[in-house]
């Protein structure tokens, strides 16, 4: 069954911080097989800002070597690349040189059906002063759009003083703030497994689920990149990616798929998470800093090896594991396990609905004992869904009790390439669909649950716990989940 592609309006795309890695990794990439797939043409326009001297011949080869790079050989195509690099133009200009932004002005369209969208794809201390001269230079209009990349602050406080910049010059309607893991097809799937289908949502609730796990492991380090070591885990991770996975899972049914409805049911969750502060964050939160080890075969040097000299000593966390609560009729009693971290045994995101036990078990005399089921829902690598039942296992002798899964795999259910979350959330810009976006009051939401515990971690004289490279964290992530009684899930266990 083939994807209905269904094109969008002409654009004029500014992205500024052109030349940087997310341009080149991901969203020339994304664009590229957008325009593959006929979504858009040579109509509209990807205007690339930035400070290096670069002629529009020269940003062409960069988003072609892009493309090259990024982009699996059997979906490039020479005449395709070749059209599609067309659209490129480029301006150099800093940003934050108020008298250089003559150039811009010439490139914008001014036809009202020609959409127009700012990407800053740059440091969030340059958002509010890039809002700022577009709204000088005259080129905000009332229905351009404007899209912010994470880091939004690096706490509370923070957070609102650039969201508050933005807002001087752009409505709440017009600023995207995207988290590329909304974006993921199976965390959409979550949406329609919940509400397109009668079997799921009636026990979706505390009465027949015992446990919600989220894991989001990589097995990179972290070492070389500056921004990591001033952001950690927490910030990186569990506070963005991380609650907006908890949210989906936790949300009540909304009224519909409009935008607002489905965005004020996740910060309903957001306001419903349990504190967790000074007084009991070692009981429900692990963190941890990664030590040599081995990861994919191959040996790595420990996360203060890789800091330079200014920063050894360093106490950021490269881990994290968190017992959330939702205080809510629908959730009460059931904790959510958070998990995040770098050089873990392998690269793999997943959420799991664990349901509770069977009340009674008949099978007193089969072999093997009837486990309860859970869903998996893999967000990376290997996009799918699972659901683990118990079956009979075939063949005579007696009642043989076996857990299997059944499979919904993207890759085999799906003969088309399944597309890259920036590819959906680029488009989604330009329909003007804010769905899959955060909202101010959510990050802010967001933001007023996670301070607490960076400030708990802050104030305390212990340092994170090491944990080898190349295993699942710190041995007190362990003990988090299994004194209560339950595992972490790994693998197809």
């Amino acid at each position: 069954m083939s994807a209905r592609i269904i094109p969008v309006q002409p654009f004029d795309y500014v992205v500024f911080g052109a030349t940087g890695d997310l341009t080149r990794r991901k969203l020339i990439p994304a664009l590229y097989h957008r325009f593959a797939d006929g979504q858009f043409d040579e109509r509209s326009r990807i205007i690339g800002v930035s400070r290096s001297e670069l002629s529009d011949a020269d940003f062409q080869k960069f988003a072609g070597d892009a493309v090259s790079e990024f982009v699996d050989k059997v979906d490039q195509h020479k005449d395709v690349i070749a059209r599609f690099v067309s659209c490129f133009s480029y301006i150099a200009n800093d940003v934050t040189d108020k008298d250089g932004w003559a150039d811009l002005e010439k490139a914008l369209r001014t036809d009202p059906e020609i959409e127009r969208a700012f990407y800053l794809a740059v440091a969030p201390g340059l958002f509010g002063p890039i809002c700022e001269y577009l709204d000088n230079k005259g080129y905000w209009r009332r229905d351009a759009r404007v899209v912010v990349e994470k880091p939004l602050g690096q706490d509370l406080e923070s957070s609102m003083e650039i969201n508050d910049a933005i807002s001087e010059v752009f409505a709440e309607d017009q600023v995207y703030r995207i988290d590329h893991y909304l974006g993921k097809e199976t965390v959409q799937n979550l949406l329609a497994l919940r509400f397109g289908n009668i079997l799921f949502e009636p026990i979706w609730d505390a009465a027949h689920i015992d446990h919600v796990q989220i894991t989001v492991a990589e097995d990179v380090g972290a070492g070389t990149r500056g921004y990591y070591d001033d952001s950690g885990a927490l910030r990186d991770m569990v506070q963005n990616h991380m609650m907006q996975l908890l949210c989906l899972v936790a949300m009540e049914p909304p009224a519909s798929d409009d935008a607002n409805a489905l965005r004020d049911e996740k910060l309903k969750v957001l306001r419903s998470l349990k504190p967790i502060t000074g007084d009991n964050v070692s009981k429900f939160t692990v963190r941890g800093q990664y030590k040599g080890g081995a990861v994919n075969g191959g040996s790595v040097t420990s996360y203060q090896d890789e800091l330079p000299d200014d920063k050894k000593g360093s106490k950021t966390e490269t881990f994290v594991a968190i017992k959330a609560e939702v205080e809510n009729w629908r959730w009460s009693g059931v904790p959510f396990y958070l998990r995040t971290g770098k050089r873990l045994p392998s690269r793999v995101s997943e959420i799991v609905i664990q349901f509770r036990a069977i009340p009674h078990s008949i099978f007193d005399h089969a072999e093997g004992a009837p486990k309860p089921n859970k869903l998996v829902l893999r967000l990376q690598p290997d996009e799918g869904v699972k659901l683990f039942l118990m079956i009979k296992d075939p063949g005579p002798g007696g009642m043989r009790l076996r857990e299997v899964p059944l499979n919904l795999s993207f890759a085999e259910t799906f003969s088309e390439r399944t597309p890259e979350a920036y590819e959906r959330l680029l488009m989604d810009v330009i329909r003007g669909n804010q769905t899959l976006f955060m909202r101010r009051d959510e990050l802010e939401a967001a933001w007023r649950w996670i301070d607490p515990i960076r400030q708990a971690w802050d104030n305390a004289s212990d340092a994170p716990q090491t944990y080898t490279a190349g295993t699942w964290g710190p041995t007190a992530s362990v003990a988090l989940i299994e004194r209560d009684g339950r595992t972490w899930h790994e693998g197809d266990a």
